[in-house]
């Protein structure tokens, strides 16, 4: 198994991670203000979870998602085990993580 796939997340952990970044707006008032706490957490949490320059480009990315108004539908976290999944293919005869 190569380092890059050893990285990758489970799906439950990015599902997870994705509804917490809706749940924000469960509180009608304090929506907004729960993105700004969670955006940079969001942020590091995908670079940490993802790692490398790809872990870097989509932290900044959900970042920028989770702070831009009327984009939070979108699963950052989701979206970036998908990626490595098509992209980085787990070894045929060795059993996915």
């Amino acid at each position: 198994m190569t380092k890059e796939s050893s990285k990758t997340p489970s799906l439950l952990v990015c599902l997870v991670l994705d509804a917490v970044g809706y749940f924000t707006y469960a509180l009608p008032v304090l929506g907004e203000f729960g993105d700004l706490v969670w955006a940079p957490i969001s942020g590091l949490l995908f670079f940490r979870l993802f790692g490398g320059w790809k872990g870097a480009v989509g932290g900044v990315f959900a970042f920028a998602e989770e702070l831009l108004p009327f984009t939070d539908f979108i699963p950052s976290f989701t979206l970036g085990w998908l990626a490595r999944r098509l992209f980085n293919p787990v070894p045929t005869g060795t059993l996915p993580v």
